[in-house]
Parts: structure tokens; C-alpha cells; sequence
């Protein structure tokens, strides 16, 4: 009898679970159909959803972003190539140096006590420079670097995420060196390893999944930024999200271009986010149980 009645609980549950995921891959495959849109078919009052069905795909979108377009998009696209150079740079400079940087700061937290300031208040000070708002620090970054003249730099872009991602790679990192055995530290450092040697060949290598996480969470942020980088570049060191945004213009949004663009900006964290599953799992549910 349980069984019977575990079965319509069961079929129910699936239900709902296929709808929610109707739900959430319904707004992906929209962009990927109106990316192979031409405008004449976007802008018919009937929506098309079934390529070779309701309409003809075409990769007139696709060639836009590539060349760069012609006429009035000429000067409105950009170069794909370069702004996707230009975002990985960003990204992945500034996770990088987060991710080295964080580390240390988050080992010295978990490991030594401080006396003039104590460890919480360490680590609250650095996850509330999170707090404030982006649009808050635009104005301040755009008259630094302004007058050291580094707007619309690369670098600029890896500085600025770096600092903005910083604080949330030594907060995961922190509580993550927290549950690793400080014994194997201790055991090594009594064979002769310096504390310095026992962080980069006992701690780091225990701590992969986490350093994973961190730098994960770090690139996707830095990747996905829009109004650091509206505010700080202009043209050479423009990013894709800005990009995506400058397809709004005069003559109304290209949402077919914007639908391609959109797609580039999702392959690399999905990527990077099946290539390192494993480590996401592990780091995510590192310290859920505590025994």
C-alpha cells in the first residue's frame, strides 16, 4: 500500500520537476533560436520558435559580432575577437591574483591569532567591502585612474576585480583551511618543512576543491561585471557584458545580436563549470557535516 501511494507522490514530484526545467532552459533556448533570426523575422507579430519550421535560420547574427557589421553597426559592434580577449583577460588576471592573494590571507586568518585585532573582526572588515554597492565606487575608480591614466586599460579592469573579489575568495578560503587537520601541517613542519613550504605542499593540495570554488566564483563575477566596466573603458579594454548593452541604440534593440553576443558570454563559465564539476561538488558540501 505504500508503494501505491509513494507512486502518484512520485509522478507528482517529476511533474513539478519538469516544469521547473522548462522553465529555467526556456529563457536559453529563446537566445539560441534568436540568435539564428534575421530581423525581418524577429520583427513579424507572430513569434517563431522551431527553426526550419516557423522560419529559415540564418547566420546573418552570427557574421554581425564576427566582422563587426557593416554600415551604422560598424561602429556600434565592436570586434568579437577583442572583446573576447579583453573579458578573459580581465577575468582571469583578476581571479588569479585573487585566488593567490585570498589564499594567503585566508591561511594567516585560520592558523595564527592576532591580539590588537581579533580574527572575526579581521575577516568581517574584509567581506564588508562587499557591501558597498557598485555605482558607489564608479566615480571614485574613474577619477583615480584618471588621473593616474590608465581609463579604458585592461589592467585597470584586472586591478579593480581583484580588489572587488578579493574579500569573497578569503571568506570561502578561510572556513575551508579552518577544517583541514592542522596535524599534517605540524607533521611536516617537524620533518624540517618551513611554514611556508608545509601551506604550498600540504595545505594547497587538500585545499584543490576549494581553491576551485574560490577562483570559479571569482571569474564568473569578474566575467560578468558590466557597470565597473561601462565606467572605466570607452573603446580599447571594453568587456562583452558592456558590449551587449551598446546593441541598444537609436534605432531600437538588435536583439538578434544581442542573442548572439549573450551565447558567448555563457561559454566559458559553462565550460569551466563542467570541466572542474567534481571540485564543485566537493567544495560546495566541504563542512556541511560536521562529525
Amino acid at each position: 500500500m505504500d508503494r501505491l501511494h509513494g507512486r502518484p507522490l512520485r509522478a507528482g514530484t517529476y511533474a513539478l520537476l519538469a516544469v521547473w526545467a522548462l522553465f529555467t532552459v526556456f529563457p536559453i533556448y529563446w537566445t539560441v533560436v534568436t540568435s539564428f533570426k534575421s530581423q525581418r523575422i524577429y520583427n513579424q507579430p507572430t513569434p517563431r520558435f522551431l527553426p526550419f519550421v516557423d522560419y529559415e535560420p540564418t547566420l546573418q547574427s552570427w557574421q554581425t559580432i564576427i566582422t563587426g557589421g557593416t554600415g551604422y553597426e560598424r561602429g556600434t559592434m565592436g570586434n568579437l575577437g577583442a572583446l573576447v580577449r579583453t573579458s578573459l583577460t580581465a577575468a582571469i588576471g583578476s581571479a588569479v591574483i585573487a585566488l593567490v592573494l585570498g589564499a594567503m590571507a585566508a591561511y594567516g586568518l585560520s592558523r595564527f591569532r592576532y591580539r590588537r585585532w581579533k580574527n572575526n573582526d579581521i575577516a568581517f572588515w574584509i567581506i564588508s567591502q562587499r557591501m558597498l554597492p557598485p555605482i558607489a565606487l564608479v566615480v571614485p575608480y574613474f577619477i583615480l585612474f584618471n588621473r593616474l591614466q590608465m581609463i579604458d586599460n585592461v589592467w585597470t579592469l584586472v586591478l579593480v576585480y581583484t580588489a572587488a573579489n578579493l574579500p569573497l575568495v578569503v571568506w570561502l578560503l578561510r572556513d575551508y583551511f579552518a577544517d583541514l587537520p592542522i596535524e599534517l601541517e605540524e607533521a611536516s613542519m617537524v620533518d624540517g618543512t618551513s611554514r611556508y613550504g608545509a601551506f604550498v605542499r600540504i595545505v594547497l593540495p587538500l585545499a584543490l576543491p576549494g581553491l576551485v570554488i574560490a577562483f570559479l566564483f571569482a571569474f564568473v563575477f569578474a566575467w560578468n561585471e558590466f557597470l565597473i566596466g561601462l565606467g572605466l573603458t570607452f573603446d580599447h579594454a571594453k568587456t562583452l557584458p558592456v558590449q551587449i548593452a551598446g546593441n541598444v541604440g537609436v534605432r531600437g534593440a538588435r536583439y538578434w545580436d544581442i542573442a548572439a553576443q549573450g551565447l558567448v558570454v555563457m561559454v566559458p563559465p559553462l565550460i569551466v563549470a563542467a570541466l572542474a564539476g567534481r571540485y564543485i561538488v566537493r567544495g560546495l558540501t566541504l563542512g556541511a557535516v560536521k562529525h
